[in-house]
């Protein structure tokens, strides 16, 4: 099984079709959709979907469904909402988004989803393009060989139990300190790469043992290292702030929690399961299995996933130190010479404890961000302090071979989806079927002839990661510049991959 979820109109039967999509929502701007409370029994608010029209043309009627299933659970506030990277998913779609009241809500894994903190990663260097193409094949395959990838890779770290539980409580912040980075490193991490309250004894001996060999690694499915270049600046202002130029060298880090994260979300879904029942909780679905947010049920799990959020930072974090060796193999100089700084790390997949402005008060809310960026906007004390003023990164990845985007969150975010922005490009085509249709030598070899260097376990995993099994990331990312979630600041290509 992959750890990057991935569950289609394939997997996921559903009585309406595509064409039916239209006349479940009520379009209330441009980019903005409503799904009104009458769509299923008992939704106590509506759902809200920012999507184009021509992106809502793309939405299964399944994921209008799952954004309606949300709106039923228990302490739910103003509204169920999706991003324009939604499709199905687990319990939420994909690109959901929800809050609940932190006492008379409640906390779901399906709102999390199994790779907990997938999240993505930043590197600015001070290299320009034309120093890096003519070594691109050599540095791909460098990073290729120091960052282990692929379905149940093992890390060249041997972690030993003491470290596990180091990186379950402290994150990104445990592996500069065991000598992964510098202090810079977890400043300019989403909670500074770690989340207080994590607490290992929630986390099963299996989980341990999944992830004790996979500290540093980069995993499967959608999971990816790329070397890219700034293409197009939007906003020069904030793009000087975050420390970007065009024809700047950067590189993206996209992974998460790997066997662990997995392994805790499937434990803790057994157990949330049945607390359901006790709580009697009536749920449409039960892939929204949750129980309320002070239970001990609810309050075990949330703990757990902490453990897999930290560790997921942890290894994001020495991923980022064997990518600036690789680097300093390839030219010959060390990181600090090449530039090579953290500009920021975002998490997807994860429950947040926030506060927030519902009703014309500021109250706590857990947070469910499944397949969703944090976005908060200029002047928020969890920015960090050298981007205080502009607001804070939203980096946004593509699919193999496509743009990805540095954003830059803003005020309506708050207004609108508690401080949330899109996530990635979104699937519109399952791995299986992404197999039957292309082959991966073809699509490597296309992207080669577009500059592009690509380097995979085996071609299957580039044949289900082709560009076109996603949406367009710049439509996707256009709905949240223009809704003004997140203001666009620059556009970057790739110039190598390397996946599981």
């Amino acid at each position: 099984m992959v750890e990057s979820e991935d569950i289609t109109i394939e997997e996921l039967s559903t009585e309406n079709t595509r064409e039916d999509v239209k006349g479940m929502v009520r379009k209330l701007s441009e980019n903005e959709w409503e799904i009104p409370v009458e769509h299923i029994p008992n939704m106590r608010v509506p759902g809200r979907l920012f999507v184009s029209e021509s992106l809502l043309e793309g939405i299964e009627p399944g994921t209008i469904d799952q954004i309606a299933n949300v709106s039923t659970l228990p302490g739910i506030q103003k509204y169920s909402m999706a991003m324009p990277d939604a499709h199905l998913g687990y319990g939420f779609a994909i690109g959901g988004v929800a809050a609940f009241d932190v006492e008379e809500g409640i906390i779901s894994p399906g709102g999390v989803g199994f790779d907990i903190n997938c999240g993505v990663r930043l590197i600015r260097t001070n290299l320009q393009k034309e120093e890096v193409v003519p070594n691109i094949k050599r540095l791909t395959d460098e990073l290729f060989s120091n960052v282990p990838a692929g379905v149940g890779s093992k890390s060249r770290l041997r972690a030993s139990d003491k470290e596990l539980d180091s990186a379950f409580l402290e994150g990104a912040r445990w592996a500069v300190e065991a000598g992964y980075g510098v202090e810079a490193d977890f400043e300019h991490c989403e909670a500074n790469g770690y989340m207080e309250g994590a607490d290992p004894s929630q986390v099963s001996t299996k989980a341990r043992n999944r992830g004790k060999p996979q500290l540093g690694t980069l995993g499967s499915g959608n999971h990816f290292l790329e070397v890219q270049y700034v293409d197009k600046i939007y906003d020069q202002e904030i793009a000087s702030t975050f420390g970007l130029q065009e024809g700047q060298v950067t590189v993206m880090v996209h992974c998460g929690s790997r066997g662990a994260g997995h392994q805790i979300c499937t434990d803790h879904l057994k157990e949330l399961s049945q607390a359901v029942k006790n709580y009697k909780i009536e749920i449409p679905d039960k892939q929204l299995a949750c129980a309320p947010a002070q239970s001990k049920e609810a309050q075990n799990y949330f703990k757990a996933m902490l453990c897999a959020a930290n560790y997921a930072w942890a290894n994001r974090q020495i991923i980022t130190h064997w990518t600036r060796e690789s680097f300093e193999k390839v030219f010959g100089r060390d990181a600090d010479d090449l530039g090579m700084d953290l500009l920021y790390d975002v998490a997807h997949n994860v429950a947040k404890l926030e506060k927030h402005i519902v009703d014309g008060r500021k109250k706590e809310v857990y947070v469910h961000r499944k397949g969703a960026t944090r976005a908060f906007p200029s002047g928020h004390p969890e920015v960090p302090a050298v981007y205080r003023d502009v607001g804070q990164p939203v980096l946004i990845p593509g699919s193999m071979g496509t743009p990805s985007f540095i954003l830059c969150g803003s005020e309506e975010s708050m207004n609108i989806s508690f401080g949330s922005a899109c996530h990635g490009a979104g699937r519109v085509m399952s791995r299986a079927h992404a197999k039957k249709e292309f082959r991966g030598q073809s699509i490597k070899e296309n992207l080669e002839a577009r500059g592009i260097t690509v380097r995979a376990t085996h071609p299957s995993v580039i044949a289900e990661e082709a560009p076109d099994v996603y949406k367009s990331s710049s439509k996707v990312v256009n709905v949240v510049h223009e809704l003004g979630i997140a203001r666009k600041v620059a556009k970057v290509l790739p110039l190598g991959v390397t996946k599981g």
